[in-house]
């Protein structure tokens, strides 16, 4: 999903699912609020003034209601179990389809979900966290959740100089040297909403419950 990508302590970025998961009891932290990022083009956002819409909904879900928990975005199958696992405590897992890899998610947004039923991942895939309309992540088209995070993590931790191996895939404008490479690449946020980690593609996605299990109970605790 990067391509299908990321937002939010919420695995992912990659383009692809996001997940965030609340860090235990007690009051939402206010950091969220005054948290800022620049965009690229100039654009200026903080977390809790973006919006994406889920899908099938009538409308787009403020970011901001989900102050206080760890966001994870990222794509698919060990998404399901980390949000089985995490969610009862605060986790919540978002999921954002994007056809900028390889045309990988070349559907419209009403095929999305009977697709990861039947096809890929198929054998009656349901996903159990937040699905999110397609959207760009990188390019002048990019959702500005992407573009806040990539201003926050411009690398993965995981692999800091990674780029998109082959440029005839690369089918955006204008080209940044934080762009997400490929599918699959993930975002975690910490539950005061401030961008924690990005995971390269090749970081697979369930060993990421290490660092969930470390904010949920740190909270809003600063990491």
């Amino acid at each position: 999903m990067s391509g299908r990508g990321s937002a939010r302590g919420r695995l992912g970025a990659g383009p692809g699912r996001a997940e965030r998961g609340s860090g235990g009891s007690g009051a939402a932290p206010s950091a969220l609020r005054t948290m800022a990022a620049a965009g690229a083009g100039g654009r200026v956002a903080r977390l809790e003034e973006l919006s994406a819409k889920p899908l099938g909904a009538a409308e787009p879900l403020s970011l901001g209601s989900l102050n206080g928990k760890v966001l994870l975005v990222r794509d698919y199958q060990q998404l399901n179990e980390l949000q089985q696992r995490f969610g009862p405590r605060g986790l919540q897992v978002l999921g954002f389809p994007c056809n900028q890899f390889g045309h990988q998610e070349n559907c419209t947004n009403e095929e999305i979900l009977p697709m990861l039923e039947h096809v890929r991942p198929g054998n009656g895939f349901k996903p159990n966290f937040m699905m999110f309309e397609k959207c760009d992540v990188n390019g002048k088209d990019a959702h500005p959740l992407f573009t806040f995070l990539k201003e926050a993590l411009p690398f993965p931790h995981d692999d800091p100089s990674s780029l998109m191996t082959n440029p005839q895939y690369i089918i955006w404008s204008p080209v940044c040297r934080n762009d997400i490479a490929w599918n699959f690449e993930k975002f975690l946020i910490r539950p005061d909403g401030m961008p924690f980690k990005r995971y390269s593609r090749h970081f697979e996605t369930i060993k990421i419950q290490d660092d969930i299990e470390m904010l949920l109970q740190k909270g809003g605790d600063s990491c």
